[in-house]
């Protein structure tokens, strides 16, 4: 801890700033996930203080994501109880820690990015759509006192947004999120104390369980019920939450890396066996599956943090705030905290992520399209294969209408290959060279492939065998050295 003691006067303040973001995205993230709203902020306190302990990362802050919402909120329906969801966050934790091992550090690697930015849009349309009946007040009946917050929420959300407050240092420390929990808790006391007949009802707020003392504490945490080990569900759910889990870490791992002033990079292997110890802990005391968040870590980057003892810190706030103030917690308005998670579906789908890969072509625009659509239709796992097929499917595609050329002037014909030429290329060389007329002068360019496959010599071998028969003379160039082989009549 002495290395990490030497930036106490960069990492406190910076951990402050993080705990204050990440206070009501623990609590959306569980509204959206619809899991106990106690289980994010477990999460929360587990990536805090065990991950931040673990990891090797500097800058990357690691709790409950917005990005395993969709699969968290379906696997939970899908389950006989909550305690078979979190033994598949252990199941999930412990895969993770083998992939460590198994060196898959390299994951993110083979990701197309269309595919990535399409699974952030499409987390982001999913947000919007479930959080939208919070913001309006639509739970039990409608409530405008708790539609209006919400909308008054996104109002702040949006003003925080433009340059005017962006480039004011004041603005950049109080963090949005911050602002909207408190004015909602404003809004909410004032309808109440007034006696206004709109003052909101139990359901439209948060409702953590309050401890009296650290026995009441402890009992407040709920435990994996090992009986449903045998349930296919709950094994599917881990493989699921480990797959998408260690993959979102590791873009965040990567954005974050890219950021850090003092380019320190992050050993992906060990990161991921952090976190893979983390969601052990986190499933083995009721909490949700973990990654490293985006926004959080961009939230301690720009408050200044120096090392891991800042995502510490917040981890330790998380757990003083449910000790000290759970009271203060429970009178957040659930409108309130749907008006940051639609905001940040907002930002993951905007309109001009549309039409930034509309610019860049069909064989961007497809893959990131379908990768949405998908995993709208389906979940966030298959939505992300079928994307990345749809993506080589491309890549092929290119790949094939690259790797031959064929041009001729008069009777004077070029066949070129070019980068790989596989036998899927067979069949265009095949009719290509068929069609030739008699006494044409052909040239066969092969020093510029990188790879021919066997097949495709074949057809050469062949056709030059037979070229003699139209009286079509063959040149062949391997290596950049000319090899002339006349076969005339």
């Amino acid at each position: 801890m002495k290395k990490l003691s030497q930036y106490l006067g960069s990492d406190l303040p910076s951990g402050l700033v993080v705990f204050l973001v990440a206070l009501p995205l623990c609590l959306g993230v569980a509204l959206a996930s619809n899991a106990p709203l106690f289980a994010g902020i477990i999460a929360g306190i587990v990536g805090g203080i065990i991950i931040g302990s673990l990891s090797g990362s500097s800058l990357s802050v690691s709790g409950p994501a917005a990005g395993l919402t969709a699969i968290v909120a379906v696997a939970i329906g899908k389950m006989p109880a909550y305690e078979a969801f979190i033994l598949s966050v252990v199941i999930a934790g412990a895969l993770q820690i083998v992939f460590g091992f198994l060196k898959a550090g390299i994951l993110g690697d083979y990701v197309p990015n269309s595919v990535i930015r399409g699974m952030l849009a499409a987390i982001g349309l999913i947000l919007i759509f479930k959080q939208l009946p919070h913001l309006l007040g639509y739970k039990v009946g409608f409530a405008p006192a708790a539609a209006g917050i919400g909308l008054v929420s996104v109002g702040i959300l949006l003003l925080w947004d433009l340059p005017f407050f962006k480039k004011k240092k004041m603005f950049q420390f109080i963090p949005a999120p911050l602002v909207v929990v408190v004015v909602g808790i404003a809004i909410s006391e004032a309808l109440e104390q007034g006696g206004s007949p709109h003052t909101l009802a139990a359901h439209h707020l948060v409702n953590l369980p309050v401890a009296g003392d650290l026995g009441d504490f402890s009992a407040l945490f709920r435990f994996p019920d090992w009986q449903h080990l045998t349930n296919p569900q709950v094994w599917i759910t881990g493989l699921t939450i480990a797959l998408v889990a260690s993959l979102e870490t590791l873009l965040c791992i990567e954005a974050i890396d890219k950021l850090d002033p003092y380019n320190r990079s992050t050993p992906t292997n060990r990161e991921l066996k952090a976190q893979g110890i983390g969601n052990v802990i986190s499933g083995m005391i009721g909490g949700l599956p973990i990654t490293s968040v985006i926004v959080r870590s961009s939230a301690n980057l720009n408050a200044g943090a120096r090392s891991r003892l800042s995502t510490i810190v917040h981890g330790s706030l998380l757990l003083l705030s449910v000790l000290l103030i759970p009271g203060l917690l429970n009178a957040i308005p659930l409108s309130a905290l749907a008006a940051i998670l639609v905001m940040t579906g907002y930002k993951l789908a905007k309109p001009t992520l549309f039409r930034e890969f509309h610019r860049k072509g069909w064989d961007q625009f497809v893959p990131f399209v379908v990768t949405i659509a998908a995993i709208l239709l389906t979940d966030l796992l298959i939505g992300i294969l079928i994307g990345t097929g749809v993506a080589l499917f491309f890549l092929v595609r290119s790949n094939f209408h690259s790797a031959v050329m064929f041009v001729h002037d008069d009777n004077k014909y070029l066949l070129r290959f070019r980068k790989d030429v596989s036998f899927l290329n067979k069949p265009i060389v095949k009719q290509r060279l068929e069609t030739l007329p008699e006494g044409s002068l052909v040239l066969i360019d092969m020093s510029r492939a990188d790879f021919i496959d066997r097949d495709v010599l074949d057809v050469i071998d062949e056709f030059m065998h037979h070229a003699h028969l139209k009286n079509i003379h063959v040149q062949v160039r391997r290596n950049s050295v000319a090899e002339v082989k006349h076969k005339a009549a």
